[in-house]
């Protein structure tokens, strides 16, 4: 067998491993009751309309894009309220590395994340749509079913919601996690095993469906 084809026989193998795991890994942490939403504060949301005008100079504009490496700017309208706690929280203590968000996250309060993400999800989260039937020829996106599939909920940390994000920010996600610049044992052993055709196909099949937008700038 030619290398090429060993090479990418035993990534697609190295993709069904690590999917058998977290299946597992999520079903039993559901049973034991281990999985379950964040225990969030109580929010203000009026509060997070104010503090969310900063954010709107980049978040609110379709088609923003990051300059450096070039990549459109993730929606955050509908996008889970647990999730963006989470990643405002991992900018503030330096974990995620962009100096703009760990500027702007460094400046807030556990009050004002919370107030924000509460916000910008909106009355309901968007959700993930996609299922097993949606997927043709993408083998390696069926692993992403087990946290981002349609009707997945009370896992913690919240994973986000994929459907409708932009293509250039997921497929960027995925690099920095295949890449180790992003932290997360889960995904990092994912992402490891995609190719690039992988994170191509997988982004463009979450882009493309209905569920996170641009919000706009409140009344």
């Amino acid at each position: 067998m030619l290398p090429g084809l060993v090479a990418t026989r035993q990534a697609s193998e190295n993709i069904v491993i690590i999917a058998k795991r977290f299946v597992a890994f999520v079903a039993a942490g559901i049973a034991l009751g281990t999985l379950s939403p964040l225990n969030a504060l109580a929010d203000d949301s009026e509060n997070g309309k104010v503090l969310a005008y900063t954010c709107l100079g980049c978040h609110g504009i379709d088609g923003y894009r990051n300059a450096y490496p070039s990549y459109r700017v993730p929606k955050l309208g509908g996008q889970k309220a647990g999730y963006i706690e989470i990643a405002l929280k991992a900018y503030r203590a330096g974990e995620r590395d962009h100096p703009t968000m760990q500027a702007q996250g460094g400046s807030l309060t556990d009050q004002d994340i919370a107030d924000l993400a509460t916000y910008f999800q909106g009355e309901e989260a968007a959700l993930d749509h996609v299922n097993s039937d949606m997927i043709v020829g993408i083998d390696a996106a069926r692993t992403c079913l087990a946290c981002h599939g349609g009707g997945v909920t009370g896992l913690s940390p919240t994973p986000p919601t994929l459907s409708g994000q932009e293509e250039s920010y997921i497929q960027q996600s995925l690099q920095q996690y295949k890449s180790g610049q992003r932290k997360n044992n889960i995904m990092t052993a994912f992402a490891g095993a995609l190719t690039e055709a992988d994170i191509a196909a997988i982004a463009k099949l979450w882009s493309e469906q209905d569920g996170l937008y641009t919000p706009q700038e409140p009344d």
